[in-house]
């Protein structure tokens, strides 16, 4: 069997969003302490045993985490236009991350977000 190498990196950021048509209280202002795992595959190491270095998925998913963070998500693309979901979020971030990160050995698996301790999404794509 051929191994698979899974990388996962944790960041947060925090922000506030509106549900739009929402039948209940998410329709109002409110915020959240997003917490972001990050989940990379590869299946080939380099010459120092190493899939992708940590550092490079951290620094890459802190910079776009920074991005949404003290934001009002509503006023942002792709969020003046699409409803800031927990969904809809995670699938953003595996965008973005994965346009930073993906290469023809290395790809962003799975992001799962965290939008209380007690609520999470886990977005990824079939290939």
């Amino acid at each position: 069997m051929a191994a698979v190498y899974t990388l996962k990196v944790l960041a947060d950021f925090g922000s506030a969003h509106s549900l739009r048509d929402y039948p209940g209280d998410c329709a109002r202002l409110h915020g959240h302490n997003w917490k972001v795992e990050v989940e990379v595959v590869s299946r080939l190491l380099n010459e120092l045993g190493i899939a992708i270095d940590f550092k490079r998925i951290k620094q890459v998913t802190r910079d776009i985490c920074g991005e949404l963070d003290h934001r009002y998500l509503n006023e942002i693309p792709p969020f003046d236009k699409i409803n800031p979901t927990a969904e809809n979020i995670a699938g953003y971030l595996y965008g973005r991350i994965g346009e930073k990160i993906n290469s023809e050995h290395v790809q962003v698996a799975a992001i799962t977000l965290w939008e209380t301790d007690n609520a999470s999404v886990r977005y990824t794509e079939e290939k």
